[in-house]
């Protein structure tokens, strides 16, 4: 296989200029997360080359779909964003042109994104989702919505856990502008799971046992981002404790 070949694998079916596109785009936001988050990335080598891949990971504030993107390059991906960020029409048409697609915000499933998740991975793509469907109140891992299980169910693909911390201290919920500076950011990528051991126990298991691994791996950067600023930060809160309840937003 020649060299082109292999790059346009890393996202099937697009056009040579939009993946140029997409890895300007790429390149210039992990700039900025290294210059203003001194952003670090751990188990890049576990992002499958080629092939579909369903991405989960949790979702502390605005920050989260480029830090992801970064993070499992080389690999192009796919995100679903809200629906409010392409009302406007010069935004929405540049998330669009970074394969990002549009998901409902009243936190019901949306059966339109389930289908377009689907039929990107059908295709060969890597997709990233935020099962929580909306971002963190406290820096914590709030429940997985049902709609996630669907897709991954339906998916019958390989599920990749990532977890972001340091995202909600530099972005928080309600913020209107992130902090450029006194904050860390960092992503840690968990192993593939094969979609016939995920899903082995039913599907809310498999919601269980994912926000379970993206909590791990979150709790882990929590510490190596402590050890690495000498405890400054991030400080003491809820998003020290690990997930509990129900993580697929039942009862």
């Amino acid at each position: 296989m020649n060299l082109l070949a292999r790059y346009r694998d890393r996202h099937t079916g697009t056009p040579l200029a939009q993946m140029l596109h997409f890895e300007f785009w790429r390149a210039l936001w992990a700039v900025l997360l290294l210059v203003f988050w001194r952003y670090r990335i751990y188990g890049r080598n576990r992002v499958p080359p080629t092939g579909s891949l369903l991405i989960v990971a949790n979702h502390q504030s605005y920050l989260d779909s480029g830090a992801v993107g970064v993070a499992v390059g080389p690999r192009h991906s796919d995100s679903v964003a809200r629906e409010g960020l392409f009302k406007n029409p010069v935004f929405g048409r540049l998330i669009s042109s970074l394969y990002a697609f549009p998901v409902r915000e009243d936190g019901g499933g949306d059966t339109r994104a389930i289908k377009e998740t689907l039929a990107r991975l059908k295709q060969g793509r890597a997709v990233i989702i935020f099962p929580e469907g909306s971002r963190t109140h406290d820096g914590s891992v709030g429940e997985f919505k049902r709609g996630a299980a669907v897709i991954v169910k339906r998916a019958k693909c390989p599920v990749l856990p990532v977890a972001v911390e340091g995202a909600y201290d530099a972005w928080p919920r309600g913020a209107r502008a992130p902090s450029l500076f006194g904050t860390r950011v960092s992503a840690s990528i968990g192993r593939p799971i094969p979609h016939d051991e995920l899903m082995a126990d039913g599907p809310d298991a498999a919601l269980e046992r994912l926000r379970g691994e993206v909590d791990a791996l979150r709790l882990d950067l929590r510490r190596r981002i402590r050890e690495a600023s000498f405890g400054s930060y991030p400080p003491p809160g809820p998003g020290d404790a690990p997930a509990t309840g129900d993580p697929s937003g039942g009862g």
